[in-house]
């Protein structure tokens, strides 16, 4: 009997093995990322997963813009529902209440449990780490501080040191007016300062009251405290900027044109979020600084900016890929290469200590500021229900600067609105 048959379907069989291993399919990942701020971020998001899929081929990963925060998480929970959510996506550190709440994401010290996972998660900043039922949901990268950016030239020709940014409210007011440029008619060409308050006013608003001494809510997701004293007046000074003093434009001020205004000098000053550092510094004809915010009673800022979260609904498969790209992206190279070419802050002390980012720091020292801050940061406002209630804060901020309430109407509004949607978590 000849084998000569059986061999040869035996090796075919066994060829077939082996190609169709050598061109298996590669684990595929949907990534929900929120493009929300000035600047080329999508063109680094995929050079940077370029860049990973060459040194792993194994793991296929599609980008999928989703908007801002608030659209991104509405989306990625409207996904999850049903049934079609994302592999991992890069959404706002103040929705892990919701996302956990809803089931929706798998817990990063889960995912990455052993010794080396461990001391991976414990190299990021202490602030940039929100720590919910003992454990770390989402990974730190995208992430940001609200700092104050000023126009030295403007302030050189006002009078002013370019070299010394307001470093008080009071400061502030007494800058600003020396800024305001007017025209015969009285016509304003530029503004003193410019603080958005629409649409996510909410932000820069728990910036100045945190320098106030302030916080908005208990850091346990369950309640806020907005009506306070000290953030009516918070609310009131940022008020009286454009009613009163006449240093900024009156009414609400958009959060999406306030950079471009710093740049074409329609603002002497501007409060923004360090991830536009890239955007002005690649625009801007004039030299500025960037400075931590101005103090009423101390040195304060939120955190703010996304993590990378992995979806519950993922397959285990895609889980260690996702977490096999987490690690990758946000590793010290990485970290810095992305603080780099946005301006976010990079989240790990090992990236500020690796060669590129000393480098650029000589270059540009301003991206200290950011990390400087860090030390005197708290979490950005993160309940349950977060949409709703950061929309009423929202709403309560621009009511409060187009003079349709006081302050305190429109603060105790937004507290009476966030302790009902809090009141079942309660």
């Amino acid at each position: 009997m000849s084998f000569a048959p059986r061999f040869s379907r035996l090796a075919s069989a066994m060829l077939l093995c082996s190609t169709a291993s050598a061109f298996a399919a590669p684990v595929s990942l949907q990534m929900y990322y929120p493009i929300a701020v000035g600047g080329k971020v999508s063109h680094t998001v995929e050079a940077l997963v370029a860049d990973f899929e060459k040194v792993h081929p194994e793991i296929e990963i599609k980008p999928v813009y989703t908007g801002d925060y608030a659209t991104t998480v509405t989306k990625a929970l409207t996904a999850f529902r049903g049934g079609n959510a994302p592999q991992l996506a890069v959404i706002g550190d103040i929705e892990a209440y919701s996302l956990i709440d809803a089931g929706a994401i798998a817990a990063a010290s889960d995912l990455a449990n052993d010794a080396g996972g461990k001391k991976w998660i414990e190299g990021f900043y202490p602030a940039f780490l929100r720590h919910i039922q003992d454990k770390v949901w989402g990974i730190p990268f995208q992430r940001s501080t609200v700092v104050m950016y000023w126009n030295k030239e403007a302030f050189s020709k006002a009078g002013l040191d370019g070299e010394t940014p307001p470093a008080s409210w009071q400061q502030v007011v007494d800058f600003g007016k020396k800024l305001v440029v007017k025209d015969a008619q009285g016509a304003v060409s530029q503004w003193g300062i410019e603080i958005p308050s629409t649409p996510n006013g909410y932000w820069n608003f728990q910036g100045l009251a945190a320098t106030n001494g302030s916080r908005l809510d208990n850091g346990k997701g369950t309640a806020v405290t907005f009506n306070t004293p000290a953030n009516i007046e918070t609310l009131q000074w940022l008020t009286d900027l454009g009613q009163k003093e006449n240093v900024s434009p009156k009414g609400a001020i958009a959060w999406g044109t306030t950079p471009q205004d710093f740049i074409s000098g329609k603002t002497a000053m501007m409060v923004t979020t360090t991830g536009n550092l890239t955007t002005v510094r690649e625009n801007a004809k004039f030299p500025f600084g960037v400075a931590m915010l101005p103090q009423k009673t101390q040195r304060g800022s939120p955190t703010g900016g996304g993590n990378l979260y992995v979806f519950s609904s993922a397959s285990a498969e895609q889980k260690k890929a996702a977490m096999e790209f987490i690690r990758w992206v946000s590793s010290p190279e990485q970290a810095a290469r992305w603080s780099i070419a946005t301006g976010y802050v990079a989240t790990s002390p090992a990236a500020w200590d690796t060669q590129v980012m000393q480098d650029y720091v000589k270059q540009v020292p301003q991206a200290l500021v950011a990390r400087e801050q860090l030390k005197y940061s708290q979490p950005e406002l993160s309940t349950y229900n977060s949409v709703q209630i950061q929309e009423a804060l929202n709403h309560a901020i621009e009511a409060a600067v187009t003079g349709a309430q006081t302050p305190a109407q429109a603060l105790e509004s937004a507290q009476k609105q966030a302790d009902r949607l809090l009141k079942p978590y309660q």
